[in-house]
């Protein structure tokens, strides 16, 4: 029997061999069978326990299974742990174990056989365990994993909702969160009879502290400006609308004063100078202030008059509060409601002209006319140039609507030749946008091809204000179609900041005095006002007849008027005593 020892032992041939060599063999069978995390020193080093264990095992009395068992489990944990690793194991034991070691037992095959088992039964215990504990460790592992992400989910939800309803820059709750307060306020149960306010702020000005100091400084100014807001109308719900908008929610007021009140508190918390990355910066804001009974209230109406509001307090000049005033906001949307409809008002062909006549104060001659633009409105009824044109050009409308007054006046004046009289020049008002288009040149010129219409008898009037542009290409577009024999004309001369040198130099033919200065004469050549209305408008004609200019003198009303216009030189009138504006088959009846 074998002493248990790890020296030498005697083999049937007489070789000597270790635990060792068998170990190495049982090493080489199993090596590539499974995924052994250790060198092949390690292995070779284990196995050489396991065999020393497995040997004594055999000779061992009593026989004990359990050193079987413990060897299975062994090579389990040492991941040998697939069928081929253990199957090679049971081969290479049961041929070699007992020969390369020299063991001797009188029932040795039998104790083979079962300790083969016990390794066999321990290697399948030991697998089964790790199995299920890989599993179990693979259940809690997701387990973790599916709570850590659902807490993950939570708090993404949490932070969607940080975002869907607060203002990350500044921190205030956003339009989102505001609406729906403002919802609730209007609609919740009980406050039918309660009052609500609103006051919609925006800083003046504020795109000038991006420009000059760049967005970091204005973000930084607006963090400034939420945190003074929020002091200054505590109590009351403040959202940041966007950009520089802030919007404070006055809930359960008294009336008007209650709100006023809190605007005024902004606005003295916006005004304070604030020290931003190093700049002192002073900013004021503008605010539009709604209050108004909670009945009948919409949150849409509140919003859409505060903004209104806001509006008026800037065209004020900003740095103040506005108060909502419903019929200037029935004016105004009428306002705007005509302007929409101007574009297909022309479509349909509902503008017209009509003309009013420009008289020779030396003769009583007809010698032009003024086309008068008329908007036949299919609910309102005939309207007159001053319901619609400040419209037109505040939205850039007067462009096609001014093109087709001058197609439509050159096209009618051209039809006045055939009428046997000198036929008159027809006058026609360019707005600035008008003159300032880069194609103007070629529309007159193209409109005098095709209607025929010689240029000496059409006139363009332009504003001072106009002509008195710093811009060359105006100026120099005037030039060309004055050379081409198109009259120009300075309508309302004497009212603007008309630098007379200057108008030395312009291609203009005529001015039409303002009639303010006209207005005058009709006062008693004694008094002093009338007098000195005479003077100025005696200045004014010498002053053109110098420069070669012809004067045109508006609204003249009266005999009296004439008279004294014609005493002091003016070359033609234009007014109700000479003809009020007329269709242009009037014009041909007079020409006739």
């Amino acid at each position: 029997m074998w002493d248990g020892s790890v020296g030498e032992m005697p083999e049937a041939n007489g070789a000597r061999s270790r635990p060792g060599t068998f170990a190495r063999a049982w090493a080489k069978a199993v090596s590539g069978t499974s995924y052994l995390p250790m060198t092949q020193d390690q292995l070779e080093s284990l196995l050489q326990r396991l065999t020393e264990q497995l040997a004594t095992a055999l000779c061992a009395e009593p026989f004990d299974l359990r050193v079987g068992h413990r060897v299975g489990a062994e090579l389990v944990a040492a991941h040998i742990a697939s069928a081929e690793g253990l199957g090679r194991t049971v081969e290479v034991v049961q041929l070699r174990l007992v020969r390369d070691l020299g063991l001797v037992a009188d029932d040795v095959e039998d104790r083979m056989a079962r300790l083969l088992a016990a390794v066999a039964t321990g290697y399948a215990r030991a697998l089964r365990d790790r199995t299920l504990d890989e599993q179990e460790s693979i259940r809690r592992a997701a387990m973790t994993a599916r709570a850590q992400a659902e807490r993950a989910l939570r708090a993404s939800e949490a932070r969607f909702r940080h975002q869907a309803t607060h203002d990350p820059l500044t921190e205030l709750p956003n339009r989102t969160l505001f609406t729906e307060r403002l919802a609730a306020a209007i609609t919740a149960p009980g406050r039918g009879g309660e009052r609500i306010g609103l006051c919609f702020l925006d800083l003046d000005r504020f795109k000038v502290v991006n420009d000059s100091h760049g967005h970091q400084v204005g973000d930084a100014l607006l963090v400034t400006v939420a945190e003074r807001l929020r002091q200054a109308v505590d109590g009351h719900l403040l959202a940041r609308l966007g950009g520089d908008e802030f919007v404070v929610l006055v809930e359960r007021c008294a009336g008007t004063d209650d709100v006023v009140a809190v605007a005024e508190a902004a606005l003295a918390a916006v005004r304070r100078p604030a020290i931003v990355d190093g700049h002192e910066l002073t900013v004021s804001a503008s605010i539009g202030i709604v209050e108004r009974p909670v009945v009948g209230a919409t949150p849409g109406d509140l919003m859409r008059a505060a903004d209104s509001t806001l509006h008026w307090a800037k065209a004020s000049g900003g740095a103040r509060w506005a108060l909502y005033d419903a019929d200037r906001d029935r004016r105004e949307l009428a306002r705007q409601a005509l302007s929409a409809a101007i574009p297909a008002a022309l479509q349909r062909g509902e503008f017209y002209l009509d003309y009013q006549p420009l008289t020779s104060l030396r003769d009583g001659r007809l010698l032009g006319v003024e086309a008068l633009v008329r908007w036949r409105h299919p609910e309102l009824g005939v309207l007159r140039p001053d319901s619609f044109i400040s419209l037109a050009e505040e939205t850039g409308l007067i462009v096609p609507l001014g093109a087709w007054v001058l197609a439509e006046a050159c096209r009618e004046a051209e039809s006045w030749s055939a009428a046997g009289g000198p036929a008159p020049y027809v006058s026609v008002n360019l707005a600035v946008r008008q003159v300032h288009r880069p194609g103007l040149v070629q529309e007159v010129r193209g409109l005098l091809n095709s209607t025929g219409l010689p240029p000496e008898r059409l006139q363009l009037e332009i504003t001072e204000s106009t002509m008195m542009s710093t811009a060359e290409e105006p100026v120099r577009a005037l030039r060309v179609l004055a050379d081409l024999g198109v009259r120009i004309a300075i309508d309302d001369f004497g009212t603007g900041y008309c630098n007379l040198a200057y108008l030395r130099d312009l291609p203009v033919t005529e001015l039409k005095v303002a009639g303010q200065f006209v207005a005058g004469l009709r006062a008693p050549a004694v008094e002093p006002a009338s007098c000195a209305d005479e003077r100025i408008l005696a200045s004014l004609v010498s002053l053109a007849h110098a420069l070669d200019l012809t004067v045109t003198a508006e609204g003249v009303e009266t005999a009296g008027q004439a008279e004294r216009l014609r005493a002091i030189d003016c070359d033609a009138g234009q007014g109700w005593h000479f003809g009020r504006p007329a269709p242009a088959e009037r014009i041909l009846e007079r020409i006739g």
